[in-house]
């Protein structure tokens, strides 16, 4: 049977990342559905995703891929269609990342279940970039993170630090329990606050649920690590001003977040809808841009692959945690979260996403010892 157009142009933009159709490599794809070809061609990254959720392709590994997808830019020969036109054009009329809309995140993703996440994460539970140089697994990779993040805004005893966007508490709890600093945190997730709580109990830690544009008082270090990316770009000067408003003259400002290398006004399609609602990903224009006159910027460390190592091991953990977990969320969680820790993986190991960790002081402090050798 002679092969449709979808089929023929899909097979041969995807052999320009020398990938196979139903070919023998571990990063070839087995299709199963031929309507995935015209589905791909009309929504590019959004018809990809959502394809391997319905069973249309399989691929025995995702993560490589993805990653030849990305290095040979296949997504910018694809044409895209009035949906995903549509999606690029509301984030332009749009604040897609207001303060009506800021807790929609911790609804849709961080509040989906604390069992899944205790059985993929550290057993600190850090949803953050871990940090390997001298770590042999995920548990170290995640305490060398929050060591790192203490020495960068020289952290001390008695010390106050007001956390935008805090996870489960995790780095407050460490900051608390190793540095006798006093900390404040804000999260948008219930479910957050309610276990961040609990493990943070009987230590000077306060969690609230809150947006980080409502905070207030002022703090000798005012910092975030994996906030940024659900900031928004019309709302990145805000974000420099609410960290300007509370932190002290002397103090430190200290931001960890994904960054891109090129600015963008919204993200992936999929990513997006299924995963984080209104995320996206600042790059370091955009970033400089909101921080001019506030603060002064004093170190830019960028780690970016070790969130590829930090991803896969997240990945063989919710694997493992599968066969217990599989009856409360179902086949098609499953191959949505697969593909959500792969792609992000891949995003990493072909180098389109960075991890930057940036640390800020206010104009006229002198300069502080934050490089890490």
């Amino acid at each position: 049977m002679a092969k449709s157009k979808p089929e023929t142009t899909a097979e041969e933009l995807l052999s320009l990342a020398g990938i196979t159709v139903n070919g023998k490599n571990s990063y070839d794809i087995q299709v199963h559905n031929k309507n995935f070809y015209q589905r791909i061609l009309k929504n590019g990254a959004l018809g990809l995703g959502e394809s391997y959720m319905d069973g249309w392709w399989d691929c025995q590994a995702i993560d490589q891929m993805l990653t030849k997808i990305l290095l040979a830019n296949l997504e910018d020969k694809v044409k895209g269609s009035l949906k995903l036109t549509w999606h690029v054009l509301k984030s332009k009329l749009f604040n897609l990342q207001s303060a009506r809309r800021a807790y929609q995140v911790g609804e849709r993703h961080y509040d989906i279940g604390n069992d899944l996440y205790k059985a993929m994460l550290d057993k600190r539970m850090l949803y953050t970039c871990g940090y390997w140089k001298n770590a042999k697994n995920l548990d170290e990779a995640q305490e060398a993170k929050l060591e790192l993040v203490c020495q960068k805004i020289n952290l001390k005893p008695g010390l106050t630090v007001l956390e935008l966007g805090c996870g489960w508490g995790s780095f407050a709890k460490y900051a608390a329990e190793k540095y006798g600093a006093a900390g404040t945190a804000v999260t948008v997730s219930k479910e957050q606050v309610e276990l961040g709580r609990e493990l943070c109990r009987g230590l000077p830690v306060k969690i609230e649920l809150e947006d980080y544009r409502n905070v207030s008082g002022t703090y000798d270090r005012v910092i975030s690590i994996g906030i940024l990316e659900h900031v928004g770009y019309k709302n990145y000067r805000t974000y420099m001003e609410v960290a300007d408003r509370c932190l002290k003259d002397e103090g430190i400002a200290f931001i960890h977040t994904i960054g891109g290398n090129v600015s963008l006004t919204t993200g992936n399609a999929w990513t997006t809808k299924y995963i984080f609602p209104n995320g996206l990903i600042p790059s370091i224009a955009q970033i400089g841009k909101a921080m001019e006159k506030i603060f002064v910027m004093e170190d830019w460390h960028n780690f970016g692959p070790d969130y590829d190592k930090t991803l896969m091991a997240w990945h063989a953990n919710f694997e493992a945690a599968w066969p217990r977990l599989k009856d409360k969320y179902g086949e098609r969680f499953y191959r949505m979260w697969r593909y959500y820790l792969l792609s992000a993986a891949a995003g990493f190991r072909s180098r389109s996403n960075e991890l930057w960790q940036i640390v800020m002081t206010k104009p006229g402090r002198p300069q502080p010892n934050c490089r890490i050798s």
